[in-house]
């Protein structure tokens, strides 16, 4: 079966080949299908790494975390943070042709703020209008001070995008997105391939020496691996934690890694629907028995090798805006029995757990599932497609959802949508209002010390109430051949295309 899986990557990788042979061509695995290639309406961590080469941001950030220009060129922020001033890089054309101003960027920004179905809007909230002050300059006035803005114009929420081709294609835009971005669209087959071709007009071709890149979802990590061992692939995303030694001791390969800014987690529904009807749905201390029959460090050690970071918060034990106040809960199932019989559940405790497909995924959710056994709960594993698992997470049609998020600079960026009241991706239907106004208020200042002692009052309820049950912390794990030149990570995992060579 696995020779049959890897023969049929091996003919989709040809396949995507075949029409530009006489071009530089790099190849990247991905470990699942992106969703819509719609910045505005996309939600999807390898959605992100496609985009990192169709459609550029107004800011952007370096290896060690730093904002830098993209297509803004700086920012002012007014004393009160009420006014945030931003320079555009001149210039600077759409991939249909049409040139980016201030008029473009305010209309990307109003239709993240406005289109139905927005992900992008809480992410942009604080703002209330947007004026052009002059072509190359615009000026966002917020309703109040927002020091996560800058932090946000570094990923999707900051995409450009063509306000020719958005008004023509309407919802149907991700179909064929134009952006201004190094490549330029080109086709996409779902579940096979994504091609994307070199911008002539783009505005630092100079830094462009691929011709076309082609991105395979292969979610089987080992038929991922095995293709760039072969030379199938140039580049893969996600390496499995237990490969790591055999691309070491490959001289064909490269590992790059360091750490990420993600986290991985079980997510309950608590509140979307009639399958949070269900004792772990309805009652925190079954949530909290659950807690403590998982033990993090045992997790790591048994599906990563130990190469990973045990986390019980949104953001890594090593992240300044980590609570010390609130560590990492020791596993104890007497503890844990205990609890259950308080809430006066019968066990054992039956849960639908939804997994997405890949081997990492199924190894970590068979773990939890054994050590969750001993405590009282039967957790019957539904592996999906990840795009379909997305789908029915927000449709509520799970009871708990393993589920990771690729992590943001700010640490806003890695709570807020899950976990304010009605927020686009809180698919938990967690509420609360004391939450609400923390996630709110840390919002409104840009003084760390302040800023932590607030989410420290968020993080109490938060990691009382369980809606989600924080797991671990990856590290960014991309392996490449040594034909690939000039590749530098970013703790954000995404592969970024300006300045790559193939040997």
């Amino acid at each position: 079966m696995k020779a049959m899986r890897l023969a049929a990557a091996a003919a989709l990788v040809a396949l995507s080949c075949g029409t530009a042979a006489a071009q530089s061509h790099l190849r990247i695995g991905l470990a699942e299908d992106p969703d819509v290639l719609d910045p505005t309406l996309a939600r999807t961590y390898v959605g992100r790494i496609v985009f990192a080469s169709i459609c550029d941001k107004l800011f952007d950030i370096d290896a060690k975390l730093n904002v830098i220009p993209q297509l803004a060129l700086s920012n002012e922020t007014s004393e009160d943070g009420k006014t945030v001033t931003i320079k555009l890089r001149p210039n600077v054309k759409f991939h249909d042709g049409e040139k980016f101003d201030a008029e473009a960027a305010k209309f990307s920004l109003e239709r993240h703020l406005t289109m139905q179905g927005s992900f992008r809007k809480p992410e942009l909230a604080a703002i209330d209008t947007i004026e052009v002050a002059d072509p190359l300059t615009i000026k966002l006035h917020l309703k109040t001070p927002f020091s996560p803005l800058i932090a946000q114009l570094t990923d999707r929420a900051g995409m450009m995008v063509s306000p020719k081709a958005a008004k023509e294609a309407g919802d149907r835009f991700g179909l064929k997105p134009v952006c201004a971005g190094p490549y330029k669209f080109v086709e996409r087959v779902q579940q096979d391939r994504i091609v994307v071709e070199k911008f002539a007009d783009y505005w630092d071709k100079d830094k462009l020496h691929i011709d076309r890149i082609t991105y395979l979802p292969i979610v089987d990590s080992t038929v991922r691996l095995a293709n760039l061992s072969s030379g199938g692939l140039d580049l893969i995303e996600r390496l499995n934690a237990t490969d790591m030694a055999a691309v070491k001791a490959d001289s064909k390969l490269k590992l790059n890694e360091l750490p990420d800014l993600s986290y991985f987690g079980l997510t309950i529904n608590l509140a979307n629907g009639d399958k949070a009807k269900n004792p772990l749905g309805q009652n925190a201390k079954v949530r909290q028995a659950l807690e403590l029959a998982i033990d993090r460090e045992a997790l790591n050690q048994v599906v990563f090798n130990g190469e990973f970071v045990p986390g019980n918060q949104w953001v890594s034990p090593t992240n300044a805006y980590y609570q010390k106040s609130i560590p990492i809960p020791k596993r104890d199932v007497a503890k844990a029995k205990a609890l259950i019989k308080e809430a006066g559940v019968q066990t054992p405790i039956s849960i639908d757990f939804m997994v997405p497909q890949g081997a990492e995924n199924k190894a970590v959710s068979e773990v939890v599932q054994a050590m969750a056994a001993e405590a009282g709960f039967d957790l019957k594993i539904r592996v999906a497609e990840f795009a379909t698992s997305l789908k029915a997470a927000e449709q509520g049609d799970y009871q708990m959802y393993f589920i990771g998020w690729s992590g943001r600079t700010d640490p806003d960026g890695n709570i807020y949508i899950f976990e304010k009241t009605k927020a686009p991706q809180n698919v938990t239907g967690f509420s609360n209002p004391d939450v609400d106004k923390a996630l709110d208020d840390a919002r409104l200042t840009s003084d760390q010390a302040k800023r932590k002692a607030i989410y420290e009052t968020a993080a109490k309820i938060l990691l009382t109430e369980d809606p989600i049950l924080y797991l671990y912390h990856r590290k960014v794990l991309i392996a490449q051949t040594t034909r690939v030149d000039g590749f530098v990570p970013v703790p954000d995992g995404l592969v970024r295309v300006v300045g790559l060579r193939l040997k």
